[in-house]
């Protein structure tokens, strides 16, 4: 049923031509040259009763905000349209949508019932006038309405591109206020696009590095709320967390779940020697999985669970290392000029992403799982701490600007080094999570 096909491939551009389209199915073909980004309608759904109104505006606008805000797509904007959509089920007039180069358009209808709201769509291929697929529609409480417009905007994206969305999910990260020599800290998690932000600690000690589980349901993160840094595991949805069982006279930090959301791989600093260990979290008990004189820090599990990408000193310089996950001898991986770190592996299993200091800047990379086609995404002042989204298409960042005032902010970009943009936090944020798919 597919008629609007994309080729996404790394360290490769793309362009959109019309013209493609006149002579045969929609697609985005793959060229040498610049991005055209994919122009799309989305006319204000249709609110089958006053009551939907607004919840049918602010439907679409989300909608047309997802597609655009990838690089991939461009809203044509209302103020050109020359069809109208009023009735959700009445025959689409094509040539109106051609007329203002629309190729694909996206129609719904939102109804109300008490507190419920029902999500109507279809997406079209309009030069071919076919329905991709076919209608669907999401049903929730009226307070969702984002989170059925996330679920239109995935669905729309995946039809038209072949991979899967990323906008119904979440990111937990840091957020900062104060002056920087006096920097405030709290956990806080958020819409992957910044919009419903909430807080899940206060501000009275210093907190690092959150993480999600696989099924989005809890957080690890490093807490210095006893004077040392200790690791905790939050429940999101009670905000309920324990301390996670480490011995007295250590100093644990930096963990990730497992896959299966069962163990934490984590390091582990005892009598100056920091070293990698596992914890069974039911159970709390742990084994040690690296015996180094050097720091190894920073692991990340591949998706199928039997390996782990980490960082180490143990060659003079901070670089990338994957062993088994049970522990074991380990490959570097990183040989480029300057220091790696915090590697994180992507869910689509092909690429590690990672930080990396050469020259006075700081990069957001990634690379091949063996080492090779390394790729440099950004540069600047200060650039770390890449997560994946769930889809392995986008990376989330820390930025941090220079100076007594500097702030530091999240960005995200494309794997191809496109379509760097800020996310919007209402203060500084710094150690992004991104949560999986939500269900």
């Amino acid at each position: 049923m597919k008629r609007l096909l994309a080729g996404f491939l790394l360290g490769v551009v793309m362009a959109v031509g019309p013209a493609a389209a006149q002579n045969g199915p929609l697609r985005i073909e793959i060229t040498e040259g610049v991005i055209e980004p994919m122009p799309f309608a989305v006319p204000d759904f249709v609110a089958t009763s006053p009551a939907a109104a607004q919840a049918a505006r602010d439907i679409s606008r989300v909608i047309a905000a997802d597609l655009s805000g990838t690089g991939l797509f461009r809203e044509i904007p209302a103020s050109a349209h020359i069809g109208k959509v009023t009735d959700f089920d009445a025959p689409i007039q094509f040539a109106d949508w051609k007329a203002v180069n629309a190729q694909a358009l996206i129609t719904g209808s939102v109804s109300q019932s008490g507190n419920r709201l029902t999500v109507k769509f279809r997406v079209w291929d309009v030069f071919a006038g076919t329905e991709l697929g076919t209608g669907l529609q999401f049903a929730g409480a009226v307070d969702g309405w984002r989170r059925m417009a996330h679920k239109v905007a995935d669905t729309v994206y995946s039809r038209i591109t072949g991979e899967g969305g990323y906008f119904d999910s979440r990111v937990v990260f840091v957020s900062e206020s104060g002056p920087k020599n006096d920097r405030r800290k709290r956990l806080a998690i958020m819409d992957y696009d910044g919009a419903n932000v909430q807080y899940l600690t206060d501000s009275s000690a210093i907190v690092l590095a959150p993480r999600f589980s696989p099924t989005g349901d809890r957080i690890l993160y490093t807490s210095y709320e006893t004077g040392f840094p200790r690791i905790f595991l939050m429940d999101v949805g009670k905000v309920r967390r324990k301390q996670l069982p480490t011995p007295e006279g250590t100093m644990s930090f930096s963990p990730r779940f497992s896959p299966d959301g069962r163990k934490v791989v984590y390091s582990l600093t005892r009598g100056g020697n920091t070293d990698l260990y596992e914890m069974d979290i039911r159970s709390g008990k742990s084994r040690r999985l690296t015996n180094s004189p050097s720091i190894e820090t920073a692991p990340s599990f591949s998706p199928d669970g039997r390996q782990i990408v980490f960082e180490s000193d143990r060659s003079g310089t901070q670089q990338l290392y994957i062993m088994p996950a049970g522990g074991g001898e380990a490959r570097r991986i990183s040989f480029g000029q300057g220091r790696y770190g915090t590697p994180v592996w992507s869910p689509r299993g092909d690429l590690i992403a990672f930080t990396k200091q050469n020259k006075g800047r700081f990069h957001i990379g990634v690379m091949r799982t063996d080492g090779s086609e390394e790729r440099l995404l950004t540069a600047s002042f200060l650039d770390e701490g890449p997560t994946w989204a769930p889809n392995g298409r986008v990376i989330m960042f820390t930025r941090a600007t220079r100076g007594a005032a500097g702030r530091s902010s999240l960005y995200t970009v494309d794997i191809t080094g496109r379509n760097l943009r800020q996310v919007r936090t209402p203060d500084g944020a710094s150690d992004p999570s991104w949560s999986p798919l939500q269900k």
